[in-house]
């Protein structure tokens, strides 16, 4: 057989024949399956067991109770007033691909998982009230034991990335804008985690990266201000990196890019609801329609961060089906000065509080289990995200 027939051959292989060879591991072509699991009737965001706790009141004005925001959302509503402008969404479908067995000593080998995973990113804008595509990126995440590198070599997993790209099974995808990234090594010492959570982890961990960068850009082209904040669907509790705390200028760029940014999440811990320094998950439970707690300032001693933290209740809690549903959580982080010192300004908090309201789905019913907590244009921005998706079975085929 010549060069050009071996070199089809190869192309023919599997992904996870090239992961194996490559790395000196041996693959047992083990069952593939999503990782990805349907939640409860009471849902808890991912951000649980986060180290940020409360620290004290989050606004300027020493609001008590829940804020009654009816009139204004009618009055912003009759203005047709809007300054929630771009909405991002980041998605992740991970899979456990493979088994494969690596050395761990003289005589005794480990089988680990190899987990891979759809990341898509992407931001849409509200232009004259019709939605359109800002940016958008896509690409598969592979994550291995940091063992497939048993002999730590420079440059190791970047060529292991031109060869994956250069598959014969990837040229099918190549049109339709897939690509693989750089394999991202899982942790294997020992703890409380199973494999492939931290392989989960780690591909996580690359699309909150994506989302980060996406917002720098924004920034950088001089489209975020006060009149056009971005909405991020999900939590902001953003781990920093080493040079963002080291790096005093790197830090306040960081803070930077999210002075025009919230958060809002459709899942969290209700047991993270502090009224007057006490965890209080009743008190989102009994809030009003159209109304909104005070804010909390959440900090940690890992992160040199200040959040401020409050909850807005969209839907009636008598046609929902948890007390929680109908209520999400927003989150911003504290920029300026005297934002952490005195938390933020109230106006803005209502003015914000009333629009988010205003987004609220017209109808849904049924269609999601989340529908009580979606707004629409957050919701026309994940279903755009999700449908760039490959299907399950043509995602697996790869592997």
């Amino acid at each position: 057989m010549d060069d050009s027939s071996n070199a089809s051959v190869a192309k023919r292989k599997k992904i996870t024949q090239i992961l194996a060879e490559e790395t000196g591991g041996k693959s047992y072509k083990a069952h593939k399956y999503s990782l990805d699991s349907d939640r409860g009737t009471l849902d808890y965001d991912e951000t649980q067991n986060s180290t940020f706790v409360w620290k004290r009141h989050g606004e300027t004005e020493q609001v008590t109770g829940y804020r009654n925001l009816r009139s204004l959302a009618n009055k912003l509503a009759e203005r047709e007033e809007q300054i929630l402008t771009y909405f991002l969404d980041g998605s992740r479908h991970v899979y456990k691909v493979d088994d494969v067995a690596y050395m761990a000593g003289k005589d005794k080998s480990v089988i680990y998982p190899t987990i891979a995973g759809q990341v898509g990113v992407g931001i849409c804008k509200r232009d004259n009230k019709r939605l359109v595509r800002e940016s958008f990126e896509k690409e598969i995440v592979i994550s291995m034991p940091i063992i497939a590198d048993a002999n730590r070599k420079s440059g190791f997993w970047e060529s292991l990335t031109t060869k994956l790209n250069n598959s014969n099974e990837l040229q099918r995808l190549i049109r339709s804008g897939w690509k693989f990234s750089t394999p991202i090594p899982y942790d294997i010492e020992q703890d409380d985690r199973k494999f492939e959570d931290r392989g989960t982890a780690r591909i996580q961990a690359a699309m909150i990266e994506h989302e980060k960068n996406m917002v720098k850009a924004l920034v950088r082209q001089g489209k975020l201000n006060q009149d056009n904040y971005l909405v991020k669907d999900g939590s902001l509790e953003y781990r920093l990196t080493k040079s963002d705390k080291d790096d005093e200028k790197s830090f306040q760029t960081f803070k930077q890019n999210y002075n025009w940014v919230i958060g809002l999440s459709k899942r969290f811990n209700p047991e993270s609801c502090f009224e007057k320094g006490k965890a209080n998950a009743g008190f989102i439970a009994e809030l009003p329609l159209y109304h909104r707690t005070p804010v909390a300032c959440f900090g940690s001693e890992k992160e040199p961060l200040s959040f401020a933290v409050w909850y807005v209740r969209l839907r009636e809690q008598t046609k929902t089906r948890s007390p929680f549903d109908g209520v999400i959580k927003v989150e911003k982080i504290l920029v300026r000065d005297d934002e952490i010192r005195d938390g933020m300004n109230t106006d803005l908090v209502d003015r914000l509080s009333a629009l988010i309201i205003n987004e609220r789905n017209p109808t849904c019913y049924g269609s999601d289990t989340r529908w009580a907590n979606h707004i629409y244009p957050v919701y026309l921005t994940e279903s755009f995200v999700k449908s760039q998706y490959l299907s399950t079975e043509s995602f697996l085929h790869l592997f």
